[in-house]
């Protein structure tokens, strides 16, 4: 078979063509599946660890069992659930393989630490020291834009001033606070 029928045939005839024992045909089922689902698998992973095993796992289970297609349905879902399946059980396996008392372990506290609390509290005392130092307008954009999360347009809107004006001053505001924060100044 020449390249190009290759690359023209649906999945349906290739799985026939490797089934009569064309390994090139699985060649190009694989080249258009194999990114699909090695990008399922850095999602659900968050991150390249074993995902290359993962999917020449997958792929040996394709191909091992491609007998087993069953053409009612499309071969991506096929490739798919196999995926799939493959994930969970290197999921159960990572699990077993942990000790029992890291299985049933609570999961981290997001809780700050005493330190993390401290520290927070005197930033928070900083930054508030430093927003009494501006001007009360200054303070008031600063508080609407970064503390109550107002869109400039709204900000306009309810302090009656023009778009241009409220992203002007809030932009001086920001380099005050800037300021105040690089020098330190009390």
């Amino acid at each position: 078979m020449e390249i190009a029928d290759y690359i023209v045939a649906d999945d349906r005839r290739l799985v026939e063509l490797v089934l009569a024992g064309d390994n090139t045909a699985f060649e190009y089922l694989f080249d258009r599946y194999h990114e699909a689902i090695r990008r399922l698998f850095m999602q659900r992973m968050g991150g390249a660890r074993d995902v290359d095993d993962l999917l020449q796992e997958t792929f040996v289970k394709v191909y091992v069992n491609l007998h087993r297609y069953n053409a009612a349905y499309t071969f991506g879902q096929w490739v798919y659930t196999i995926a799939r399946n493959t994930f969970v059980d290197y999921v159960r396996r990572r699990q077993d393989d942990l000790p029992i008392d890291e299985r049933f372990a609570a999961p981290a506290s997001s809780a700050p630490t005493p330190e993390e609390s401290v520290i927070n509290g005197q930033q928070r005392r900083q930054l508030e020291n430093y927003l009494e130092r501006l001007s009360p307008r200054y303070r008031k954009l600063i508080e609407m834009r970064f503390f109550e999360e107002y869109s400039y347009e709204e900000i306009a809107a309810k302090l009656d001033l023009p778009l241009g004006t409220v992203k002007t001053q809030i932009h001086r505001a920001r380099e005050r606070m800037c300021r105040f924060i690089t020098q330190g100044e009390e």
